[in-house]
């Protein structure tokens, strides 16, 4: 186990140079000067110039990806051009944010997903699954902004139970008055991961009752939860990869949801960036949200090899 786990570590220090080789590029090739934000419409040369000096703009992009990626290293990613604040402390606060969102909407998804997926997969061509795999594409087919303003408009317009938007004031805590700013998007987060997992474990679920040792199990006088242990063992290591994808999307943030739901996370601080051209925000946390995304498949890989010793032999 320490071998293969030593083996994908290497595997994975390539992909981090090339993740941030291509953040770097994307950002740059963008057309616009990205220090529009904070020079004066009535600037002058000099005073573009000095600042174009101070972050570092004025050199060619190989030495300014250099040493970008120095910095990075020693935990500094620059200074936003908007607030003047470090990038690390800004993505940080972001990226803690959109963890507790994503964490629990990946919860609710995975919960419901196996529960509805087990339950087409085990009861095919009935009722049961036509109204399990109907949920499932509906939660991958509606579109989850058009979902978070509906859930805004029933339970806090019409119903005045949840709030509409932010996290609630001060720090986070789990309390109800926090928590209850989670509810609405957590649960519109939750449906596309649950619909992907539903389906995934319904087809899973079909494949494996319809092998031989599932006969053999039966044969032997196993009862009917016996033999679900092991169609829940052999389908675990694709749900668990299945569902470790869908965090890693998660974790990236939803531009979307946040921003309807004003959650201070990620993708609420991706598009105020995108929108100020705020370079080193922008490279900062498209790096941070990268790397979080290769770690997770690092991770779900490890998992999976836990789960499953067929993994590590191949």
């Amino acid at each position: 186990m320490l071998v293969y786990i030593l083996r994908r570590i290497i595997y994975v220090i390539p992909i981090v140079i090339a993740v941030a080789l291509v953040c770097f590029l994307l950002v740059h090739i963008t057309p616009g000067d990205p220090l529009v934000a904070v020079l004066p419409p009535d600037a002058s040369a000099e005073l573009a110039a000095q600042m174009r000096a101070a972050y570092g703009f004025d050199r060619p992009l190989p030495v300014q990806f250099g040493l970008w990626i120095w910095q990075a290293l020693h935990g500094n990613l620059g200074t936003s051009i908007a607030t003047g604040r470090p990038v690390l402390s800004e993505v940080t606060q972001a990226v803690g944010n959109t963890f507790i969102l994503a964490v629990t909407a990946s919860l609710i998804g995975f919960f419901f997903g196996v529960f509805f997926g087990l339950i087409a997969g085990y009861f095919r061509n009935t009722w049961v699954d036509k109204l399990a795999t109907s949920i499932a594409v509906a939660g991958v087919s509606v579109p989850h902004y058009w979902l978070g303003m509906v859930l805004v408009i029933v339970f806090s317009v019409w119903l005045n139970w949840l709030p509409a938007v932010g996290m609630g004031s001060g720090g986070w805590s789990w309390d109800w008055a926090h928590m209850r700013h989670l509810i609405l998007p957590a649960v519109t987060m939750s449906v596309i991961p649950m619909g992907i997992v539903t389906r995934t474990v319904r087809a899973l679920t079909g494949d494996i009752l319809s092998q031989d040792f599932v006969e053999a199990l039966r044969s032997k006088g196993l009862k009917e939860t016996q033999v679900f242990r092991h169609v829940v063992k052999n389908a675990a290591p694709t749900a668990v990869a299945v569902m470790g994808l869908q965090l890693g999307y998660l974790l990236g943030g939803s531009i979307l949801i946040e921003t309807v739901f004003s959650w201070p996370g990620t993708g609420f601080l991706l598009n105020s960036a995108i929108f100020q051209r705020d370079l080193p925000l922008l490279q900062g946390t498209i790096l941070v949200l990268a790397l979080f995304f290769v770690f997770l498949n690092l991770v779900v890989d490890i998992a999976q090899a836990s789960i499953d010793p067929r993994i590590k032999r191949s």
